[in-house]
């Protein structure tokens, strides 16, 4: 399935007031009684029917979110809190607000995840877990190391995970570089053929998600190929399968302009949605996707010019295409039925933006949603929220007051949004 991709008009923001009527016991005698609203008092601009709450603020820089069966909140920070990677928050009043706050451990990082009673955090070469104690906020301290061995990289390092139903835990390994170049992010530079960083870089791995001590090179299994960088990952429990963002490559133009305008190289290429099948190869650094022409073509690192499809005919399409440089940085599946209809077992994606549109203004900056039916989207996507970054254009990333990062359903079925700038979390409810 393609998607031919359009930026889509943002959605107008609007609280809305909805009252029960709640029939008494007595016959013929009803009282009308308000059901709890959230207001939007945010700079959200969220769809009629919702309301949001800063659930915390200023907590650091923040990554990637999660919440517990129980609703406590957990988010880890790419630079340390007074020493600490990974802050707890618990809401005790129930009014949206986190009154309870805690940091823990002692690495920055981006991926967390919980499963079977632990709380996995990733930096950028290891994966660890910590035990959660019932009753408490914070889980045991005794961080016990699942997997080592990822290698160093200054590029694209961030390790997020995804766990399915099996016992296993996948971690994708970055690419480091733009485009395997044989002189790196150098003009007329021809790409290394074949790429030796597709060796450990460049895909996922599948781990055993309950053994300690496991090293990606002599534990890890490669189970798919071809992936740039894909900082949003999540397993979609309804149909059992793995789901990817990836960011896509850059600077087209300045390495080729024989081939590519300022224009193009604003628009190119698109940000892929990705479903994961095992052994599947999606064609970095070979290929690219144009989402202008629905087409994965040939790099122009080995002997593409933007029209050529060549080897591409072979790699795995993605399943929607998104506009170009967005910075897909976290996807979840929402698995819960307080939302309407429409958006259950869908997904949302948080969209960090983009910092390479020029001369056109810089996109993403926002929260978007895709509707599912099965394995494959059922509709075009949509901006589900939007305001973060509180500017009507954004011309430079460092403009921006908040930049989405990481998107957790939360047990009750709110939509948490974490951000990277000063460490802001929403909730995102539904007024029933």
């Amino acid at each position: 399935m393609k998607s031919n991709i359009k930026t889509i008009g943002l959605i107008v923001s609007a609280s809305l007031f909805i009252f029960s009527c709640d029939s008494k016991k007595e016959p013929k005698e009803t009282a009308e009684v308000p059901t709890e609203i959230v207001d939007n008092n945010t700079n959200l601009e969220i769809p009629e029917g919702f309301g949001a709450t800063i659930f915390a603020d200023d907590l650091g820089k923040g990554r990637h979110i999660v919440v517990n069966d129980n609703g406590d909140v957990y988010m880890s920070l790419r630079q340390l809190h007074e020493g600490n990677g990974i802050v707890a928050l618990r809401d005790t009043t129930g009014d949206g607000k986190a009154d309870e706050i805690k940091y823990f451990g002692n690495s920055q990082g981006t991926g967390l995840g919980i499963y079977n009673g632990y709380l996995y955090f990733s930096n950028d070469t290891e994966v660890y877990r910590y035990k959660f104690i019932e009753g408490q906020l914070l889980p045991d301290q005794n961080a016990e190391l699942v997997i080592s061995g990822f290698p160093e990289q200054d590029q694209h390092q961030s390790k997020p995970l995804a766990f399915d139903n099996e016992g296993h835990i996948f971690v994708d390994v970055g690419a480091p570089s733009n485009a395997c170049m044989e002189q790196t992010r150098t003009p007329g530079s021809p790409g290394q053929d074949p790429c030796p960083q597709l060796e450990w870089q460049g895909g996922v791995w599948r781990f055993d998600a309950n053994k300690l001590g496991q090293t990606q090179q002599n534990d890890g299994v490669l189970y798919a190929t071809g992936i740039r960088n894909a900082m949003a990952m999540d397993w979609n429990q309804d149909v059992n399968e793995l789901y990817i963002v990836q960011h896509g490559r850059d600077q087209l133009y300045p390495f080729f302009p024989e081939h590519y305008d300022v224009k193009k190289n604003a628009e190119l290429p698109a940000e892929e949605f990705l479903l994961v099948k095992e052994n599947a190869n999606f064609g970095w650094p070979y290929c690219y996707y144009d989402g202008i022409i629905d087409k994965k073509v040939l790099a122009p690192e080995y002997g593409g010019d933007g029209t050529e499809i060549g080897r591409c005919a072979d790699m795995s399409d993605p399943i929607m295409a998104f506009p170009a440089h967005l910075a897909p940085n976290d996807l979840v599946f929402y698995d819960k039925e307080a939302f309407p209809e429409k958006y259950r077992k869908g997904a949302f994606i948080a969209f960090h933006g983009s910092w390479n549109r020029a001369p056109e203004k810089q996109e993403g900056y926002y929260v978007v949603f895709v509707p599912f039916n099965g394995e494959l989207p059922s509709g075009n996507w949509e901006i589900f929220a939007d305001g973060f970054s509180e500017l009507g254009e954004v011309f430079s990333p460092s403009d921006a007051k908040h930049r989405p990062v990481g998107v957790a359903v939360g047990n009750e079925g709110s939509l948490f949004v974490s951000d990277s700038v000063d460490g802001t979390i929403w909730k995102i409810s539904y007024n029933q």
